[in-house]
């Protein structure tokens, strides 16, 4: 039987259409390089005022306005970098231009360690007094105020600039892992039931061949990925076990009660919120997500339900494909509700070119969003032509328009929240696009719409609170000194995986490597904060539909608010209180409804 095989396109052949416009960061190369010379003559002048920082509250000033200043172009840079590196990750010149910044970055960081060492030793009492006589300083209150809380945690100066100076080193694990993924892993290629030879890439497996209606498809596209994933597991293991160690290292340095507690600092939110967040969402989805597991095994005539069959599409003759083009419109339409403002901003996203869409070699895997301030958002997404890649890209556009609003109404240290809000905004365009989409009258279609909210769902109430609580098991054996290896990681998983899914999935060896699958482990406690985000937008979506404008416009104001508040405080702007269990057992509940309704559905 003729073999076919589809080949994936160099970045080089990629049509510009379909490639994000970072001419809008920096024309050429060359002013990048300009821009690095920049901010090395910014960090002289900035050296000069060690010392000087608390003696008056104009030197102070001066100090806070000269550190945004090198922060904004250092923003910018690394940016225009990290998206060249995951544009095509292979590219010798990208590698080379990631390591000189990279570079750069360690040395500013260390340079500048004594401005937050000078600033430990500022007071509530004098900060207010700065204030009165330089009011500009106002703008920098919270950055300055989580400082002066944390000096419990800080170390000596010379300490902290040694920390900075070793910042290559200890920024090492994430970028082997993500170079490694871009440029290492290679995929055997498979034959379908036809003897049609098709390629397989991270990329492919994870937007195409798991949602594959063929069995033989997404069985053999499951062996190829696992079979590579295996060769490198004791490497990618190494690798993640450094991140952990360092993290607890510096957790123990630092005079933390725990390296959770040092991690969740940054999330602005309590070690309760944390665990409530994964515990009622572990135990109380798990039945939910078992019915729907057999409901999906008896759909498709399986006799056993094994862990490449969980994103199956459910009607095998009625999956409906949407081109980029397609999905853009419905997307536009669901997302009317907001207004027009907001309308607006998610078409200059499609119209400016911030999206690439391409699936080139190199490239990196899933999607992102990066929003650098002063410019606008770039979003990373490789388009396969499936309405879950409608999903993943509102998701991103809710990112986007998140940080347009928050880079336009605040200042460059204010624009971010914690991590335990940001997944809000994205989960929120995907409950919105999942609400237009269930306005219709035909059953198939309905079920269908229903599947792929669920698919939302399972994204951030499975994968993602999965790894969370892999990553809880984690840090605790850590802290006990247990030894990390590819094998304790794969048992974790494997154990995490089979605790939650029961008897109704089987969970393979290939599972049990799915620790290998992301790079949110290299980013602190991120997996968990994704369900806090869809549980907050699951309470606000749904309130839209019974109190209309009034939730739009609180949502707009929070979106503008930027980081100035704590997570919690954001969301009780919108009316939802994530210090109690509530909204979480609301949405498990919710959950729980659409799975009883797609059963009776068919």
């Amino acid at each position: 039987m003729e073999k076919m095989l589809v080949k994936r396109l160099n970045r080089s052949e990629v049509p510009t259409e379909k490639t994000w416009k970072l001419e809008d960061l920096y024309p050429t190369r060359g002013q990048w390089l300009d821009a690095l010379e920049m901010i090395e003559n910014e960090l002289v002048e900035a050296k000069a005022l060690k010392g000087t920082i608390l003696s008056s509250a104009e030197c102070l000033k001066n100090a806070l306005l000269t550190y945004e200043t090198i922060m904004l172009q250092l923003i910018r840079c690394g940016t225009y970098v990290s998206l060249r590196m995951s544009e095509d990750g292979t590219n010798s010149q990208n590698q080379s231009d990631s390591l000189q910044y990279s570079s750069l970055n360690t040395k500013v960081n260390a340079a500048l360690t004594f401005i937050q060492s000078e600033l430990l030793n500022l007071t509530e009492e004098l900060l207010e007094n700065y204030i009165k006589e330089e009011s500009e300083i106002e703008v920098f209150k919270m950055y300055l105020e989580e400082i002066i809380e944390s000096k419990q945690h800080k170390l000596l100066p010379e300490t902290e600039e040694a920390l900075a100076s070793l910042g290559e080193v200890t920024s090492a694990p994430y970028r082997i892992y993500q170079t490694s993924k871009a440029a290492d892993l290679k995929f055997d290629s498979f034959e379908d039931e036809n003897g049609k030879e098709l390629e397989n890439s991270f990329a492919m497996f994870e937007n195409l061949y798991e949602f594959s209606p063929n069995h033989t498809v997404r069985k053999e596209a499951y062996e190829s990925f696992t079979k590579t994933l295996n060769q490198y597991k004791n490497t990618y293991a190494s690798v993640y076990a450094t991140q952990v160690k360092k993290e607890v290292a510096l957790s123990k340095l630092r005079k933390y009660d725990s390296v959770t507690h040092m991690l969740l600092e940054d999330h602005k939110v309590s070690l309760e919120m944390y665990h409530n967040q994964l515990n009622i969402i572990f135990n109380e989805l798990a039945p939910h997500m078992r019915k729907l597991a057999n409901l999906k095994k008896k759909q498709l005539g399986l006799d056993t339900l094994h862990f490449y069959d969980l994103k199956a599409p459910l009607d095998v003759d009625f999956n409906p494909s949407t081109t980029y083009e397609n999905a853009k419109e419905t997307i536009l339409k669901s997302l009317e509700v907001m207004g027009p403002e907001y309308l607006s901003i998610m078409e200059k996203a499609f119209d400016e070119r911030w999206i690439d869409y391409s699936d080139n070699v190199g490239k990196s895997t899933g999607a992102f969003c990066s929003s650098p301030f002063g410019v606008h958002p770039y979003i990373l997404i490789s388009w396969q032509d499936t309405m879950r890649n409608a999903f993943v890209l509102t998701h991103e556009l809710g990112h986007a328009g998140h940080f347009y609003y928050a880079n336009k109404y605040q200042r460059v240290v204010n624009t971010r929240p914690s991590m335990y809000f940001v997944e809000a905004p994205s989960t929120f365009n995907e409950m919105l696009l999942g609400q237009h989409l269930l306005k219709t009258d035909d059953p198939q279609m309905k079920r269908w719409v229903i599947l792929q909210l669920l698919g939302t769902y399972y994204h951030n109430f499975v994968t993602h609170l999965l790894e969370g609580e892999f990553q809880r098991r984690v840090y605790d054996l850590a802290e006990k000194g247990t030894p990390l290896t590819a094998n304790t990681f794969c048992e974790v998983k494997g154990n995490v995986l089979k605790e939650f899914w029961g008897d109704s999935v089987v969970i393979d060896e290939g599972a049990s490597l799915t620790w290998m699958r992301q790079p949110h482990y290299y980013m602190g406690l991120y997996p968990y904060t994704y369900s806090a985000g869809l549980t907050a937008s699951t309470a606000i979506s749904r309130r839209i539909e019974s109190e209309g404008q009034q939730v739009i416009d609180a949502w707009i104001n929070v979106l503008k608010s930027g980081g100035t508040k704590k997570p919690e405080d954001l969301l009780k702007m919108a009316g939802v209180d994530m210090t109690t269990s509530a909204p979480i057992k609301e949405a498990v509940e919710y959950v729980g409804s659409l799975v009883n309704e797609l059963e009776s559905l068919f």
